[in-house]
């Protein structure tokens, strides 16, 4: 839990202090360069042309990063295994930094660079529309892939879990997708959907505890969120109708208090992105009780 508090910590500061380094350190060269060589070698009725291919293209990454967790396990009071978290946990965060992404969409002044905004916002998934509520949904989903995801299966699994959710998802809804077949990448998008399905139920979650508990669980219970399926829609149903209630709260409460409320551009996706970092904070305040009690005990 330690290890985990303080790779966030340094994932978030790298994005924002030094972005450029950030991006380098997450391109997955190796990654591209492995599939690459699969896509040459295969045979056209090989295992990798079908939806088995994804197992065979990020299980030699995530069985030697294995051995070599379990080789830095309990050695030297624990500070192998702390920087060998910090590492994978940095580079599996991202690729781009969030918020940055959301602020060049809402600072973008002419209309070429506002959808260069929005592609680079929806770099790992969402839809291509470019209305208010799809940036909405785009920028949660975006949170899932970028953030919560990694950080979801770096608790359970520690750095594989981190690593074997980001190949995949590289794979699936990234530009490694281009160097993979229809069936390989189908199949990794049906082991993508059933790692993220739980993240994004915690996700719907923490945004009704940060929010307003009674939209966000309606909207989750009308858009099936209740059912056991490997569909995560209903995440973007929920950030849409959380956020709409936002709003709808801020309006009511500068009525009472007799102002008029002066809207920045987007508030949409201010609002959106502000659910983001409060699950965020919501989830490193419980980690870091789990942290103090560890302590304690």
């Amino acid at each position: 839990m330690f290890t985990t508090l303080v790779a966030v910590l340094v994932a978030l500061a790298l994005g924002h202090v030094a972005p450029g380094a950030a991006v380098a350190l997450r391109r997955f060269g190796l990654y591209r360069r492995w599939l690459q060589w699969l896509d040459r070698h295969a045979a056209e009725d090989g295992a990798w042309r079908g939806r088995k291919g994804a197992w065979l293209a990020v299980l030699p990454f995530v069985v030697v990063l294995g051995l070599i967790q379990w080789l830095f396990d309990d050695r030297v009071y624990g500070l192998p295994s702390l920087l060998l978290g910090v590492l994978v946990l940095v580079m599996c965060w991202g690729p781009r930094d969030l918020d940055r992404d959301v602020e060049a969409v809402i600072d973008a002044d002419d209309a070429h660079a506002r959808h260069l905004a929005i592609a680079q916002l929806q770099s790992a998934g969402g839809s291509l529309h470019e209305d208010v509520p799809s940036l909405v949904e785009a920028t949660v989903l975006n949170a899932l892939r970028r953030w919560f995801a990694v950080l979801f299966w770096f608790l359970l699994l520690g750095p594989v879990g981190a690593l074997l959710y980001r190949l995949l998802a590289l794979l699936a809804v990234g530009p490694m997708r281009s160097l993979a077949s229809v069936e390989a990448v189908a199949g990794a998008r049906v082991v993508l959907s059933w790692l993220e399905w739980p993240v994004a139920q915690l996700m719907s979650l923490s945004m009704a505890l940060v929010g307003n508990f009674d939209t966000a669980f309606k909207a989750w219970r009308e858009a099936h969120g209740n059912q056991w399926a490997t569909s995560t829609h209903f995440l973007g149903a929920v950030a849409r109708a959380s956020v709409s209630a936002e709003l709808r709260e801020d309006a009511h409460d500068y009525s009472d208090a007799g102002m008029v409320p002066v809207w920045r551009r987007l508030p949409e996706l201010r609002d959106a992105m502000s659910l983001v970092w409060r699950m965020l904070l919501l989830w490193m305040a419980v980690l870091a009780l789990l942290v103090i009690a560890g302590w304690v005990t």
